[in-house]
Parts: structure tokens; sequence; C-alpha cells
């Protein structure tokens, strides 16, 4: 079974949950993650969802905010010490733009340890990844594609499964229409959706380099996507986020919507 394990679902400054990034699980049981969240709270995360570390084998980074990369160092501090045990087999592999890479390889060389750092470069494994490029691992094609941010150099990623299905990812920045052809036809479109076209006036997602719920559903809509996958959103009413968000996509859009809650797991077989 293929599944989309959410570690978290809000924005930068979230409270009340954690910062958006989540895990694919093949139907092999191993794992690609996509973002780590601001801090070592991603490895109380991924234990909550069941996602064992010695089985993470790839992890992509959109950009280098905060609430996307410093998670990152915990991962890789964390299966540093997995393999200085014997705990973790092969290589972990990570993929960023150049940006990106340089502020990880900056972290891992001032806050990780001797003993950790031995790993590093041996069997933890940077890649830098360039607009357009394609990969394969895990049994799936990768592609990683630029998102035209404003905000801060940004990637976002294809994939595309031994089944066909096609999964986009587009970090935490709203459709742009040169990435058009990555995102059309798309079985499953993973978007940010900051707040409720509604709330624009209260929260400003667009001056912060974001856009609303309708904004990503008109784009899924649009380019023929087949299921819409929300998150990276502001956290004020949690409780009823779900059903709210789900109305406004679906008064413009026809596909699935889906708008998990942090450790909802989403079946895409």
């Amino acid at each position: 079974m293929r599944q989309l394990i959410f570690l978290g679902t809000g924005a930068a400054m979230a409270t009340e949950c954690y910062n958006a990034c989540f895990a694919l699980r093949t139907p092999d049981d191993e794992y690609f993650l996509t973002d780590a969240g601001g801090g070592n709270g991603i490895l109380r995360q991924m234990k909550r969802a069941g996602v064992p570390l010695e089985r993470l084998r790839c992890m992509f980074v959109t950009h280098g905010h905060a609430d996307h990369i410093l998670g990152a160092v915990w991962v890789i501090r964390r299966i540093a010490s997995l393999m200085n045990k014997d705990f973790y087999p092969g290589e972990f592999h990570i993929y960023a733009h150049d940006v990106a890479c340089q502020i990880i390889e900056m972290l891992v060389q001032m806050l990780l340890t001797r003993a950790e750092l031995a790993q590093y470069g041996k069997r933890i494994l940077l890649h830098e990844m360039h607009d357009g490029e394609q990969i394969a691992f895990l049994n799936m094609k990768f592609t990683a594609f630029d998102l035209h941010s404003t905000k801060a150099k940004q990637f976002g990623y294809r994939l595309r499964f031994a089944n066909r299905r096609t999964l986009v990812c587009l970090g935490d920045e709203p459709f742009n229409e040169r990435c058009r052809s990555y995102v059309e036809k798309a079985d499953w479109l993973v978007s940010e959706a900051f707040c409720l076209d509604g709330d624009k006036e209260r929260f400003r997602p667009h001056e912060k380099g974001h856009g609303t719920v309708r904004e990503a559903a008109m784009a899924a809509e649009k380019y023929h996507v087949r299921n819409l996958v929300l998150f990276h959103t502001e956290d004020t009413r949690l409780a009823d986020r779900k059903a709210r968000y789900t109305e406004e996509a679906a008064a413009h859009y026809q596909g699935g919507v889906f708008v998990p809650d942090d450790l909802e797991v989403i079946d895409i077989d």
C-alpha cells in the first residue's frame, strides 16, 4: 500500500500543529520524507506516526526557510547515530536545490558531533538538484522543478510511480502557471492553502507569498487534477478546519479533496 503520512500540516508560525511536512510510504515499506518542519519535533511526529527512521531512505527539502529545513538537521543527526550503532542499513540520500544544500551543509558542519559527521558524505549523501532534473529511487521516477517563488528559491517535484500514477508537491508555494506541465492531469496534488478565501483580509496570505483554498482548488480544476491535498495552513480553528476547507475547495473543484490533520494517513493507490 502506498500512503502519504502527514507529520505536520501547519504554516511557519503554527503552534497548535506541527509545521507542514509528510512522509511517503512505498509498497515495500520504505519511506521518503518531504521537508522536516522547524525542529526536533520531527522525531516525535515520526515516532507517533510509526515511521521508522531505519527505513527512511530519502529526504527532499523544498527550500531554506526555518519551518522546512531545521528539522532536517535532526533527521540527519538521528540517522547518523543509528548508523554508528549499526541500526541503519545502507545509505541515506538528501535532495535539494543549491541554496538549500548550502544551508544544510552549513548547519550540519556547525551542529553535528564529530562521530555523527563521520557518516556525512560517506553514507549520508547530499545531492544538489537542478530545475527539470530527473532521477529514480524507491521504484519511482522523480522530477524536481522550480516553483518560481518570489519569497525564496523553492523547488517542488513530480513523482511517477510504477503503476504510472503521479503525485506533485508544490512545497509552500501557490501554483504558478509556469509549472503547468508538471501539475496538469496529476493524480495527486499536494498544495499549500494558507487560509479560506473569505479570511484573506485577516491573514493576508499574498503578502506572505501564499494563497487561499479557493485559489488552489481553481488551479486543480483548471488543470484536471484528480485529487487535491491541502496543507500548510493557519492554525486558529483546527477543530473544524477540515470541514471548512473542504467545503470551500469543493465549491470550485470537482475532484477528491483532502485536508489532513497532523498524523493523518491517506492511501494513494
